[in-house]
């Protein structure tokens, strides 16, 4: 088959900062309370000695004691700022990366996590933003969107049914949320886009390894909110076994994914140079290095930064970590991704020259 892979790679996010210092002025009682609720005695390193999701547990418990569990800082929305308005920008830094113009794309798939009309994708309002009559559709698998959206741009290059495709993901979760709620200081805003074209031979997509979440169903969905000021809005709801699900499922998904992968593309996972991991809590990256018994130094965390940005999350660490120097042209890369209610995926590639679009800017702290 023809090799596909990615040609550039770009992100967006808004300009403000959400603090850990701004919610503690907000909510101060609700902190105080978050801080009393401490595990350090149930999730302690010695309590979990043994247990098979160590891996898990023990870096867990390095967040206990911190109310805000590891999150520094979130980029959200301003009043008035629109999913479409990242995504639009991230756009235009991919095609600039890849020295392509509007025109050259031929395929446009997109996931707005959520859109902004709830119920219909951004996918239309995009083509039409950026000016193109090419086919455009929305795709949606939760938190691993950016990987199936890449594994669909690549197959229907593969095919000869696209040349070049462009895919858009974006995540608005602070539209989500009330800041009352302590589910909500996890989570932040950003978009990532990047190109996919045909590639040199032995570079780009060498194999991919994908299951479903089933075994998460129930665990969490939105509810629709009345509001006289903002309208009717969707809020994520969550089981209160939503995370002792996560936690129990969290390591097959990983390794099933990571070696089937792996095995697709003909290597090892010790043959792998750099791995990019969705990173939704501050502890993941090493949960993920742990896990498959690799060296922290072989990923990147973007966390701290920017907290749960979805389906963002791999692309953004993928970004980061190009911009830093840390992958070379020849290396092999995998990214693994895990949607809850969705999919787990991981894709083995070798990089190639992919064209890095520029780092967000700084951002200025919420008032």
């Amino acid at each position: 088959m023809k090799p596909v892979g990615l040609r550039s790679l770009a992100v967006s996010f808004p300009e403000r900062v959400r603090t850990n210092d701004m919610l503690r002025r907000r909510f101060p009682e609700v902190v105080a309370k978050a801080e009393q609720a401490r595990l350090a005695e149930v999730w302690s390193p010695e309590s979990v000695k043994g247990d098979r999701n160590a891996s898990y547990d023990v870096p867990f418990s390095e967040h206990v004691s911190d109310p805000f569990r590891g999150t520094v800082e979130r980029r959200v929305l301003a009043p008035g700022q629109r999913a479409l308005d990242l995504e639009l920008d991230a756009a235009h830094k991919a095609l600039a990366a890849a020295e392509l113009a509007v025109e050259d794309i031929d395929l446009l798939l997109m996931c707005s996590f959520q859109p902004d009309q709830p119920g219909i994708g951004n996918a239309a309002f995009l083509a039409k933003a950026l000016g193109t009559r090419c086919a455009a559709w929305n795709l949606e698998a939760a938190c691993t969107s950016a990987t199936v959206g890449f594994q669909t741009a690549a197959s229907l290059i593969r095919t000869g049914e696209a040349r070049r495709a462009l895919v858009v993901v974006s995540t608005t979760y602070s539209r989500t949320q009330d800041l009352s709620d302590t589910f909500g200081w996890f989570l932040g805003d950003g978009c990532v886009a990047f190109v996919v074209t045909e590639q040199p031979a032995g570079y780009g997509y060498l194999g991919s390894s994908m299951i479903n979440t089933a075994n998460t169903c129930g665990m969490f969905w939105y509810s629709i909110v009345p509001d006289p000021e903002r309208g009717p809005w969707l809020r994520i709801e969550n089981h209160k076994q939503a995370g002792k699900v996560l936690r129990e499922t969290a390591g097959a998904n990983l390794t099933t994914c990571a070696h089937g992968a792996a095995k697709a593309a003909g290597v090892e996972l010790g043959d792998i140079d750099f791995f990019a991991f969705n990173t939704p809590t501050a502890w993941y990256a090493r949960f993920c290095a742990d896990t498959l018994g690799i060296d922290i130094e072989r990923t990147i965390d973007n966390y701290p930064r920017y907290a749960n940005i979805g389906p963002c999350l791999w692309a953004t660490n993928l970004h980061h970590a190009a911009a830093a120097g840390k992958v070379g042209a020849d290396d092999l890369v995998m990214v693994y991704s895990v949607g809850t209610v969705s999919m787990a995926g991981a894709i083995v590639m070798r990089w190639g020259d992919v064209g890095i679009g520029p780092m967000p800017d700084p951002g200025k702290p919420e008032q």
